[in-house]
């Protein structure tokens, strides 16, 4: 083995090509971009002199541990306990298998750790996951302060520019940018889960070129449920080096003689095509992520909670599911309040039957009624949370988080049960299967509406070989798995509190996600841009309400709403008692357009036409093969629909079509080529009372 060898990862359209520096003490990437990249002087060669850095601190390591990178961060820092921290390393192999995967160990005999860099392509996509092992070899346990999954290294020469998702509880996802000249760019949560704030998700970029168009476009994505953390340094002669990994709540991870520390995934995501390309890169694989799944059509929803609350009864329920049912909803889902104790926020969270209050002809009967309406039946749950004053918590207060002698914090007026701890998972499973056994329930919404505050678990053991972060982490994924394998038939919803546990492997675990509390109509088109540029819209849950704006009040028609919803996967949470007639009338006119096409906008190729902060911004779907084109399209300029010239109609100029092709509405008749959908842009004539359009567009 020559440390001049190079190993080439290939994935449908790109390779990805990593060799030995520094005398072989470390990984390098060679090159990482489309096929044919990797034949030429790699670009991120730093083989010159270096001063007052050492030669490690300029490659372009892949991952490297502190001791052999001293200044610029480490990917890696361990220690014995009480030793001096430093690995010092030495490259022992490498097993490839073909271009498809690739395993590089490195060994540290002093220490007494081995290190092995994980890489495999996921077929179909132009993903590279990596990740990393972490084996205790010696008689000394060792302790792990900072252990990334992995590194990319973005060769840039006019700075970075990173485009990152960040935000708040109801306004997730907001596409924010910066440029990176020099620097370092840090965003984490350490809130138990991927969180409100931020979103384990960066995409790279060359800052002297355009966000969009024929811009090489980077991205890495975190799968992780837990605490996680991304970082971009901004180093000197002109590249970006991101880390990314988990974080773990007691500060750092002891590990036992021959005991393995496996980290978390990271994709890594390549596009020629800037950030609308990237994103159709995450959609792919996420729709491999989901596997047989994604083939399941995703059923027209109805939820009670914005019309019932916590005040839940059947015949109010049964009431809402008549509306629904004739509005052609498939499926209806009762919210939060269904079960014993649950009156309010303060109650019920960990008894988890029905409450017989509340269906006196049992609950059995109710969900009876609600399936002859000709829809399926779902409820919410939230299995990790506990009220105090719950008959669980009288029985197991030792189940939830906490350190003695503290006081324990109530957020939402609940506690967080120890899903690390096995009895609690036993638990979990045993209360989902009887639910699931013992009642036509084909639907659950899974939430979580509080982080963990004092998050220990007494016992005599040292915090750090608890890790009871990952161990919360295996412990929710074994119940997922659990759902997964024992009740296939459940479409399971992810939640926490809206958006803050969208990583990938809770989707690979469900089948569509709720991105945002906030159901507002601008509002939530600005949370929608920001999930589709990093997530696939067969995973996007989204309602029609009649929520009014919280941080943009502008009003918006029903139109508005149901085309916002259609962009992803259908649902409808408004109070459908209260609306009028002609209300209805329109809902089930939409629901009806919505399933003729739910197929394309689930499985298509889409490109974001514009963005909110345009008068006029759409998505674009295109089904396999072309056939078919459904473009959803808003105004979201001037309340009263005035265009920018008088009289004239705002444009979206559509993406990807074939310029001698034709296409014809298939509500209108109106027949355009390609190239004039192409330059001169699909119209719309917006007016005060029509705001928002789905248009389908068939090819000759």
């Amino acid at each position: 083995m020559t440390t001049d060898e190079r190993w080439l990862l290939c994935t449908d359209t790109t390779t990805y090509a990593v060799t030995l520096g520094g005398d072989g003490r470390w990984a390098e990437l060679a090159a990482w971009g489309p096929h044919g990249v990797e034949d030429g002087p790699s670009p991120m060669d730093r083989s010159r002199r270096t001063h007052f850095i050492t030669p490690a601190d300029a490659a372009p390591a892949e991952y490297i541990p502190y001791g052999l990178r001293p200044f610029t961060g480490a990917d890696l820092i361990a220690s014995r306990p009480g030793g001096d921290r430093g690995t010092w390393w030495h490259f022992t192999g490498a097993t490839p298998d073909g271009d498809r995967a690739l395993r590089l160990e490195f060994a540290d005999d002093v220490l007494g750790l081995r290190t092995a860099l994980h890489y495999e392509t996921v077929p179909g996509t132009d993903v590279v996951l990596r990740w990393t092992e972490l084996t205790c070899t010696g008689q000394a346990e060792v302790r792990l302060e900072r252990f990334d999954s992995a590194t990319v290294n973005v060769p840039v020469q006019g700075g970075a520019r990173l485009t990152y998702l960040a935000g708040q509880w109801s306004q997730e996802f907001q596409l924010k940018e910066l440029e990176l000249d020099r620097g370092r760019f840090e965003m984490e949560s350490t809130q138990g889960s991927a969180g409100h704030a931020y979103h384990p998700w960066l995409a790279i970029q060359d800052a002297a070129a355009p966000a969009e168009g024929a811009t090489p476009t980077y991205g890495v994505a975190l799968e992780w449920s837990g605490n996680w953390r991304i970082t971009a340094d901004a180093e000197p002669g002109g590249s970006v080096r991101v880390r990314a990994g988990r974080v773990p709540h007691e500060g750092a991870v002891r590990l036992a003689p021959g005991a393995t520390l496996v980290t978390p995934r990271l994709a890594c995501a390549f596009s020629p095509d800037g950030l609308d390309g990237l994103a159709r890169v995450w959609h792919r694989y996420e729709r491999r992520l989901t596997a047989g799944r994604t083939d399941r059509p995703r059923k027209v929803l109805y939820n009670s909670w914005e019309a019932t609350g916590f005040d839940v009864d059947a015949a109010a329920q049964l009431e809402l599911a008549r509306t629904a049912a004739e509005l052609g909803a498939e499926l209806f889902v009762v919210d939060d309040g269904w079960f014993t104790g649950r009156h309010d926020d303060t109650g019920g969270l960990g008894d988890w039957e029905p409450d017989p209050a509340e269906f006196p002809d049992g609950f059995d009967e109710f969900v009876d009624s609600v399936r002859a309406l000709g829809m399926d039946f779902g409820l919410w749950v939230e299995p990790e949370g506990v009220s105090p004053r719950s008959r669980l918590y009288a029985e197991h207060p030792e189940w939830v988080y906490r350190i003695d002698g503290r006081p324990a914090t109530l957020v939402r007026n609940q506690l967080l049960l120890d899903l690390g701890r096995e009895d609690v998972q036993d638990f979990v499973i045993g209360t989902l299967d009887r639910l699931l056994g013992d009642h036509a329930v084909s639907y659950l919404k899974w939430d979580m509406n509080r982080p963990p505050t004092e998050r220990g678990r007494p016992s005599d053991e040292d915090p750090e070989r608890q890790d009871l972060d990952a161990a919360h982490v295996a412990g929710y994924l074994r119940v997922l798995d659990h759902l997964r394998a024992a009740h296939p038939h459940v479409t399971v919803e992810g939640c926490a509190g809206g958006g803050a546990r969208v990583e990938h492997a809770t989707l690979a675990r469900t089948d569509v996600m709720w991105p945002s509390d906030n159901t507002a109509p601008m509002d939530r088109l600005r949370i929608q841009y920001g999930y589709l540029h990093a997530h696939a819209p067969h995973t996007m849950s989204s309602w029609v309400t009649d929520a009014p704006g919280v941080f943009d009040p502008r009003p918006r028609s029903l139109a508005f709403r149901f085309v916002n919803s259609i962009a992803g996967v259908l649902g409808i949470g408004a109070d459908i008692r209260h609306w009028t007639p002609r209300q209805r009338t329109e809902a089930a006119d939409w629901i009806a357009r919505y399933k003729e096409i739910r197929d394309v906008v689930h499985h298509g190729e889409v490109s974001l036409l514009g963005s909110p902060a345009d008068p006029t911004c759409g998505i674009q779907y295109e089904e396999h093969g072309g056939a078919r084109l459904v473009v959803t399209a808003w105004n979201t300029g001037p309340l009263d629909g005035a265009p920018l010239l008088p009289g004239g109609a705002a444009r979206l100029r559509l993406r990807g079509l074939a310029p001698g092709s034709h296409y014809t509405d298939t509500v209108t008749g109106t027949r355009y080529s390609g190239a004039y959908l192409l330059h001169s842009g699909l119209p719309f004539a917006w007016t005060a009372g029509h705001d928002a359009e789905l248009t389908v567009l068939a090819r000759q």
